[in-house]
């Protein structure tokens, strides 16, 4: 019988990881590699995605705590392995660390920001005996890094923790924004000044800190957050999965009643598919891949916690998203340079935060195709841009009676109920968001974005030989191709399905196809006429 695993479910402390008990996928020869080659970095990662727990181990390094690092057994008895930099030739020397971590969601005023600078400046401050000459941020910044490299002897590590968290939540208040920024540089425009006072630097967020404005003296970051030799820094990659924790699929497997090989295909269609380099190798969530083996249940788990209300609120001030037309946009390297309050452009933001990610990188026009990573974030941003973007003030019950119908439709075929349904949720739509959308497109989009959000495996814009067809949804019993008219006929839009050729691509499939010909009238905003075709 396999051993008792223990998995660091919302633990970020490398200290504790390692002391406890937990499983710690080992992350140090690629610590290892940057602290070695170079000084200065920066890596943007999703929320949830380890930058903290890097960040921990990075402070525990430069603290020579070998200790931590070498083989040993926990007071529990759990024996801990020995991890690849305790067998390098790193020197473990003591270097003074300060951290500064602005992660926490509760940071919402300038004042509690300018407390927290204050404070974390202030602790390290009576850690080592320094009196700050004058009050300024700035000075007092120069002061600590001068004052420990002469009183250690050793140069400074400095390591930032989701550095842009308050000026994310605050893009909507220009004068904040502008506020922060003003802290921020005074923390941070030193660290290029007093470069000889400093040994290594490491700062994280989600954007790209040249879209901040903030580090425009500290210009000679590295910036890692595309680079393949560290696509895997943060996250588990998939030999990590299927080496460091076989044993726990299999675990995993037998509480679902699916074998190895189901059980790893499952982990990868929720929670694998983001890439993070141009070479694309598949990166786990580890915040979602560890609560689902600690739990033994694959649901939801990043999505819930790691949406940002901030960022819808920055969607609904730019460009009306299309969930359908999503997948498969490209993007060119310059647009992840674009300032985040510019409001022009939502694929850089959404990329960056985890929403999407590369599919596709064209090396001629140094374009990116971008798409969603995988099922769990297809769920749950569905049910957000529903929310937030698509059909804000829509009838939850309505929405609700249509879900009945879906999983009804879903178990027996009732494709009448379901279609009932649709209308019924459409006539709830409230007629100001219906009257700026007047095209079959519009109702397109909206189904397409409340099948995605029931876990549908549906297909919008489903490419052909010769068109794209509106949706093809995959259901357990058949599979269905509907075309949308507006303003149209049923029979019309069924004369497509067959002149496209839209069902062609599933004959061989098994499962029986019907074609579904649907007329959206624009007088009575809703379906006026539908008709179904068994092929």
């Amino acid at each position: 019988m396999a051993k008792k695993r223990k998995y660091p479910v919302g633990i970020q402390s490398f200290e504790s990881i390692r002391e406890d008990g937990y499983i710690y996928i080992d992350k140090t020869p690629l610590i290892y590699k940057m602290i070695t080659e170079g000084k200065p970095y920066f890596l943007s990662r999703p929320r949830r995605f380890g930058k903290s727990l890097l960040v921990s181990t990075l402070a525990a390094v430069f603290e020579g705590r070998r200790e931590l690092f070498e083989a040993f057994t926990t007071e529990q008895g759990i024996e801990q392995p020995q991890l690849f930099i305790a067998t390098t030739d790193w020197k473990w020397e003591k270097y003074p660390v300060l951290r500064f971590d602005f992660s926490a969601g509760d940071l919402v005023t300038i004042e509690q920001l300018d407390e927290l600078i204050d404070t974390t400046l202030e602790s390290y401050e009576r850690k080592y005996g320094i009196t700050p000459e004058v009050k300024g941020t700035n000075i007092r910044m120069v002061n600590l890094l001068r004052r420990l490299h002469e009183q250690t002897g050793k140069r400074v590590v400095v390591l930032v923790d989701e550095y842009d968290n308050f000026i994310l939540h605050s893009l909507g208040d220009k004068e904040k924004v502008k506020l922060a920024r003003q802290r921020f540089q005074n923390v941070f425009g030193p660290l290029k000044a007093e470069d000889d006072h400093v040994q290594f630097v490491f700062i994280t967020g989600i954007s790209k800190f040249s879209q901040m404005g903030i580090f425009s003296k500290l210009n000679n970051l590295n910036n890692i957050s595309m680079q393949r030799a560290y696509e895997s820094l943060c996250g588990i990659s998939e030999d990590e999965l299927t080496t460091a924790l076989r044993q726990d699929i299999e675990m995993l497997g037998e509480a679902t009643g699916l074998s190895y090989d189901e059980q790893l295909a499952e982990l990868k269609r929720m929670y694998d598919g983001y890439h993070f380099s141009k070479i694309m190798s598949d990166i786990y969530n580890p915040f979602s891949l560890v609560n689902a083996l600690q739990s033994k249940d694959i649901t939801s788990y990043w999505f819930d916690r790691g949406t940002s209300s901030a960022l819808f609120e920055m969607l609904s001030q730019m460009p009306a998203l299309d969930l359908a037309t999503l997948e498969g946009r490209e993007c060119s390297a310059s647009a992840f340079d674009l300032p985040l309050e510019s409001f022009d452009d939502p694929l850089p933001v959404l990329y960056q935060s985890g929403y999407l990610t590369i599919k596709d990188y064209d090396k001629e026009f140094d374009d990116y195709t971008l798409g969603i990573p995988n099922q769990e974030v297809r769920r749950g941003f569905a049910e957000c841009l529903y929310r937030h973007v698509a059909a804000v003030g829509g009838s939850d019950e309505n929405k609700s009676n249509l879900f009945g119908a879906y999983k009804q439709f879903s178990r027996h075929n009732d494709l009448p109920t379901f279609i009932e349904a649709i209308k019924t949720f459409f006539a709830g739509v409230p007629y100001h968001l219906q009257q700026y959308n007047k095209n079959e497109h519009y109702y397109h989009s909206l189904l397409y974005t409340l099948l995605v959000a029931f876990g549908a495996d549906v297909r919008a814009e489903d490419p052909s030989a010769k068109g794209r067809a509106d949706i093809v949804l995959l259901m357990p019993k058949g599979i269905y191709v509907m075309e949308l008219k507006y303003d149209g006929t049923p029979q019309e839009a069924l004369e497509q399905i067959d002149r496209k050729g839209y069902a062609e691509k599933y004959r061989l499939d098994g499962r029986p196809i019907t074609k579904i010909g649907i007329s959206f009238s624009s007088e009575e905003r809703n379906i006026s006429n539908w008709q179904s075709v068994a092929l």
